[in-house]
This record gives structure tokens, C-alpha cells and sequence, in this order.
């Protein structure tokens, strides 16, 4: 009998089933990223396993972590028929979905949608990376660059940006803001 505090006991109370959690570690065979399941080979040379749940319940919304082919999952099953990915070694996308905001990440793209934006961020802001380049950084270089401009006028370049202070104000802003 299993102690009550102890994980797998839990577990069985709450399927109410006699079937016995484990868990395996297994390679990742095949993704349907519509079904949100994946079919994956036990590294311990067991059979196969189809249509493993990357998600307890698909239909409205909440997280999703697509593995990549190839990489290494853990699997757990909560009894004969049912068995879910509980960790990933190398994730290919990410899904969240919180009532009317959605976001995407992948390899090629980032996506977030809401009606109304609001993002709320620690005191040390949000950080948006691809490989060595940061959101912050970009945004940097920007203003730096807008701060500079120089126009050829008919009397010569001009040398003084008239609103200066505007792009000082937003690039503070960005530094509060961003990592």
C-alpha cells in the first residue's frame, strides 16, 4: 500500500485504479502537432508507443511543449492506456494559450496575440533572445542610430535633431522595460 504522501499513492487516488505509475525514458519518433500527441521508442527497447498526450486537454487552450524528432522524453503512465510527456530533452515549439492570448515560439518565428496587449514584467524587465541578439539591444542600436540623423538640407546637413528628448524618453523607457 502505497504511503499517502508519497507521489505515486497520490496519483493512484486521484485515477482511483489499481494500475501500477512509472515512468520511461524514450526517443521521439513522430509528432501531430494538430492531436497535440506523439509517437516515441522506449530507450530500454520496449515497444512503441502511439499517440502519447503532450497535453491533458487540448480544446481550451493552456500549454503545450512540442519536442523535437529525435530528442529524449519522459513518459509517464497512469495506467495501461494513458500515458502523457511530463519532460523534454529539446523542445521545437512552444504553445500557451490563457483565455484570448496566444503565444508562439519556434525555431523560425515568434508570435503573440491579444486583443488588448498588456505585458507585466518583474523589475528587471522581459528579455526577448534570438541566438546573441536581444530585443533591447536592437531597440538600442535603433535610437542610437535615430538619435544621429543627419539630413543634407539645401544650406548644408543639419546637425540637430529637433526632438531629441522624445527619443531620450523612449529609449529610458526601453531600458526600464526590457533586459
Amino acid at each position: 500500500m502505497a504511503d499517502e504522501n508519497d507521489l505515486a499513492g497520490a496519483l493512484k487516488t486521484i485515477t482511483k485504479t489499481s494500475d501500477e505509475v512509472y515512468a520511461k525514458v524514450c526517443e521521439v519518433l513522430e509528432i501531430d502537432q494538430d492531436e497535440k500527441t506523439v509517437n516515441v521508442k522506449p530507450v530500454d527497447d520496449t515497444a512503441e508507443i502511439y499517440n502519447v498526450r503532450l497535453q491533458a486537454e487540448s480544446e481550451t487552450g493552456g500549454l503545450v511543449l512540442f519536442p523535437k524528432v529525435g530528442s529524449m522524453v519522459l513518459v509517464v503512465f497512469i495506467n495501461k492506456n494513458n500515458a502523457a510527456v511530463v519532460n523534454t530533452s529539446e523542445i521545437e515549439k512552444l504553445e500557451l494559450v490563457i483565455e484570448k492570448s496566444e503565444l508562439q515560439i519556434d525555431k523560425d518565428k515568434f508570435l503573440f496575440k491579444r486583443e488588448q496587449v498588456q505585458l507585466e514584467v518583474d523589475q528587471e524587465g522581459f528579455l526577448l533572445k534570438k541566438e546573441n541578439e536581444t530585443l533591447k539591444k536592437l531597440m538600442a542600436d535603433l535610437i542610437t542610430a535615430i538619435k544621429a540623423l543627419k539630413f543634407t538640407t539645401n544650406n548644408g546637413p543639419t546637425i540637430n535633431l529637433i526632438n531629441i528628448a522624445d527619443f531620450i524618453a523612449l529609449e529610458n523607457r526601453f531600458n526600464q522595460f526590457l533586459k
